[in-house]
């Protein structure tokens, strides 16, 4: 027998010990606020958190708040001029956008992330190469903790999807942080009742 075979037949007759795993069912953090708390999150990471009430209008919203924009990217059906990001067939295309509005599926009031999947989305370099984001969730969707959010994906429907919060940052230069270094400069999460 040669060497291979025998660490083969060890390997083979091993006798492996049983292992108990622990339970993964166990309660995780909770807040009686989840507004409040992701607002206070995101606001601590350089977004903002904005919230429509049953009246209001999206398109005004973003009037008010967004002043002398250029080019606004978007998939959504806004009765505001932009362009439809579907319709882009080059992502460099994208590059002088400076507002990107965008659908999340849901807020997590644990670290200010929006999850991101829009499946009916043919450039998501939008996400990254925008000025500012504007990402709408749909209102009272949010979760408290990370491992919520990960029961509510679909893993076995695979594609793009991503964890945003707030804008792009970092503190790598120095140890001073650097808010729009390497994308959006802004970055507001509204909950409106669009979606």
């Amino acid at each position: 027998m040669n060497s291979k075979n025998e660490i083969l037949n060890k390997i083979k007759n091993a006798s492996v010990t049983p292992f108990v795993y622990p339970t993964l069912d166990i309660s995780h953090v909770t807040y009686k606020n989840k507004d409040e708390q992701f607002a206070n999150v995101l606001k601590s990471v350089g977004g903002k958190a904005s919230w429509l009430q049953n009246d209001d209008n999206i398109e005004e919203f973003i009037q008010s708040k967004y002043e002398d924009l250029g080019l606004i990217a978007t998939n959504l059906d806004l009765k505001i001029e932009h362009i439809n990001t579907n319709d882009i067939d080059d992502p460099h295309a994208l590059k002088d956008i400076d507002l990107a509005i965008i659908k999340g599926k849901f807020a997590v009031a644990e670290n200010g992330a929006v999850w991101i999947k829009e499946e009916d989305n043919l450039n998501r370099a939008v996400y990254f190469i925008a000025r500012k984001l504007l990402i709408i969730v749909p209102k009272d969707n949010i979760v408290d903790s990370m491992h919520e959010a990960y029961k509510k994906i679909d893993f076995l429907k695979g594609g793009f999807g991503t964890f945003i919060s707030g804008p792009s940052k970092t503190a790598d230069i120095e140890q001073a942080l650097v808010i729009g270094a390497h994308g959006a400069m802004e970055c507001r999460v509204l909950f409106a009742d669009l979606l």
